[in-house]
């Protein structure tokens, strides 16, 4: 049960990143890379803040900032410069790579002995994983009130319609390429947030932890549309969150089963391809099967 609960609440901190990534490749219907950057880029902000003496709470805001700095730098490179998303995102990574190292000094960081959120509020009783499902519930649930009250907005609105029909809302005179900007920003802002929850959560940043983020993303994406489709902006973002849960249960079922930690990145990669095909056996079964009549000639060539 300890490790259930444990998945569960890594999946909430994850979860967070998943939504970022959410709002790009399903929102904007773009692929961005700059996840892989982004994400060690909130925990390395948070983490050297932290060990400088500032406030926890405050290192995940300025986490969040430097995560839309990111996604800003992204954006123009996609649609000022016209490079296309897929390598917009890998130029941002990669230049992230080198200002994280600036950033923290060193390959990792770590916060033994320093206060994160997790150990304020296991401060008030409650042990390590309850700590993290709170926090991690809390973060979840503001951030999703907070998008479905901005997507509702003339600005969100915007966001969905240029992601939707870009020709047709440029027809319709929305900024899109300021409206893809904007989504950009979100989504790398919440990605970064993602980052540094969780090196509070896991006492340590390290250089390398983004690897594999977008896989992690893309994952609990498609796991949530196995399961539910066609909803609300609010309750697709829940269908995010549960298959992020999920996803954290699958690797917690893997690990029971003695496999080696070094293939969990290979895991991942099957997960996702067998998810994305997933939705189209689904389709192709439900289609009902087309029975095709026999046509019969008489020996005189006419049909009988």
């Amino acid at each position: 049960m300890a490790l259930l609960l444990s998945s569960i609440s890594q999946g909430l901190l994850w979860a967070i990143m998943a939504i970022g990534v959410y709002l790009t490749f399903r929102i904007l219907n773009v692929a961005d890379l700059t996840a892989e950057g982004s994400f060690p880029l909130g925990a390395a902000i948070s983490t050297s803040l932290i060990v400088n003496g500032v406030a926890p709470w405050l290192s995940v805001l300025i986490a969040l900032a430097g995560g839309m700095a990111a996604g800003l730098v992204s954006g123009f490179l996609y649609t000022k410069w016209k490079i296309p998303a897929l390598l917009s995102g890998i130029i941002t990574m990669t230049g992230l790579y080198s200002i994280n190292l600036r950033i923290m000094g060193q390959a990792n960081i770590s916060l033994l002995g320093e206060g994160t959120l997790i150990r304020t509020v296991e401060g008030f009783g409650l042990n390590k994983t309850n700590a993290v499902l709170l926090v991690g519930s809390l973060a979840v649930g503001l951030v999703i009130l907070l998008l479905h009250m901005f997507f509702h907005t003339e600005v969100g609105l915007a966001i969905r319609s240029t992601g939707d029909n870009n020709e047709m809302s440029e027809a319709n005179g929305i900024r899109t390429n300021a409206m893809k900007v904007i989504g950009y920003m979100l989504s790398n802002g919440l990605i970064a947030t993602s980052g540094a929850l969780l090196a509070q959560n896991n006492g340590y940043a390290d250089i390398s932890m983004g690897i594999g983020t977008i896989v992690i993303g893309l994952a609990s994406i498609i796991i949530g549309e196995v399961f539910f489709r066609n909803l609300s902006i609010a309750k697709r973002l829940l269908t995010v969150v549960l298959g992020s849960v999920i996803y954290r249960l699958l690797i917690l079922v893997v690990l029971e089963m003695n496999v080696n930690p070094q293939d969990l990145k290979l895991f991942s990669a099957i997960l996702l391809a067998l998810a994305l095909r997933l939705p189209a056996v689904q389709d192709r079964l439900s289609k009902p099967k087309k029975t095709k009549g026999k046509m019969k000639k008489s020996k005189k060539g006419g049909l009988l």
